[in-house]
């Protein structure tokens, strides 16, 4: 009996018995309250704000949730915010409130601290531990029981909670992270406009981004025309998993005309390394312009290893090479890079150029690697 008393106290309190009025919201800011229902019997109000535009900009709940474990409650007061996709930014408290442990003692600032960093960690040992395995009966200490119920030491488990709050942090960690998040994004979905992709794509929140690019890349790789601009920009982005994402979303066909190629060339240039060989990857099955080809012979000798390899790779899988591209990797085969010109003369023998000023340096490769044997 006392243990199902626990669990209906959990389950109450993981979503609050009801809401405090106050909020921190500028008054220019327009609120729209929805009821969220969850398991069928507990209700709560979800609140979404919008900007001066009058667009969806954050969700927030004022929260007023009663910590019980012992047969006496503390009741905590507290403000909650996510972002348009339901994921947790930040708390504060309404003025005046304070949070207390159990003994009654106030938070000290460190401790407003630890649960901002607690509430902050999404992948919190918290998310799997029942807190009947993280408290004894009749207090709120660490159970002993907890190393082998939840498959962690006892000293991991105090690094996820608060001296004395355990009960508290376990509450509120459930309510930042719950189930809450999908009612967000089915509110945020019945929003979606244009304008609010566009916003997303060009978000620093790679949350919205990757939520965007779902809605406008189809799964053939067809970029929706009118956000082409914002996924390019994502390319070339700082985030590299961001930009990676969206250059392997999108079609091999994208990039076939010369402007494009250009483009990716450009881009390529000025990226860091990782985005670099994403990008050298994704040129493997596109069918090279001149302009490109000519790029990748001239920048390969100049190149690490593993760049000089894909890039010699996409010119020798090439039906045919320009003149140009031919008489640049003929004049690489002087670089002091002995293992490069043997493998760039493999190449070019491939092709069997015409030129003559190609043919020659090509013989001259062989005279000089026969007379060094």
């Amino acid at each position: 009996m006392i243990r199902s008393t626990t669990f209906l106290l959990i389950l109450l309190t993981l979503s609050g018995f009801s809401e405090r009025p106050e909020g921190y919201v500028r008054k220019s800011e327009k609120i729209r309250e929805f009821t969220i229902t969850e398991n069928d019997t507990t209700s709560y109000t979800l609140k979404l704000a919008f900007n001066e535009l009058d667009q969806p900009s954050y969700f927030f709940r004022n929260v007023f949730t009663p910590v019980c474990l012992t047969g006496e409650c503390k009741p905590v007061y507290i403000n909650f915010y996510w972002d348009l996709l339901g994921n947790y930014t930040r708390y504060d408290l309404p003025p005046g409130e304070v949070l207390t442990k159990m003994d009654h003692r106030e938070f000290k600032q460190e401790d407003y601290d630890k649960l901002r960093d607690i509430l902050d960690n999404t992948n919190s040992l918290l998310k799997d531990v029942a807190m009947e395995d993280l408290v004894g009966k009749g207090t709120e200490n660490l159970a002993d029981s907890v190393d082998a119920k939840a498959g962690a030491t006892l000293k991991t488990v105090k690094n996820e909670v608060i001296d004395g709050a355990v009960y508290t942090c376990y509450t509120l960690w459930h309510i930042a992270h719950g189930k809450v998040a999908d009612e967000m994004q089915k509110i945020t979905e019945s929003y979606r406009t244009d304008d609010l992709l566009h916003r997303f794509l060009t978000s620093s929140n790679y949350h919205y981004q990757y939520w965007a690019m779902e809605k406008v890349v189809d799964k053939a790789g067809n970029v929706v025309e009118a956000f082409t601009t914002d996924m390019l920009q994502i390319i070339r982005g700082k985030n590299v998993f961001t930009a990676r994402s969206a250059l392997q979303k999108i079609s091999n066909p994208f990039f076939a005309s010369n402007a494009r190629q250009v483009w990716l060339w450009e881009t390529y240039q000025s990226a860091g390394y990782p985005m670099q060989i994403a990008i050298l990857k994704k040129l493997a099955k596109i069918p090279f312009q001149n302009s490109l080809a000519e790029a990748t012979a001239k920048a390969m000798v100049n190149a690490n290893r593993e760049q000089f390899t894909l890039m010699l790779k996409l010119l020798e899988t090439q039906p045919k090479l320009s003149e140009k591209a031919l008489q640049t990797m003929a004049s690489e085969l002087d670089t002091p890079n002995q293992d490069y010109a043997t493998e760039i003369n493999r190449v070019l023998t491939n092709f069997h150029p015409k030129n003559r000023a190609v043919v020659a340096k090509m013989n001259a490769f062989k005279h000089k690697a026969t007379q060094t044997r």
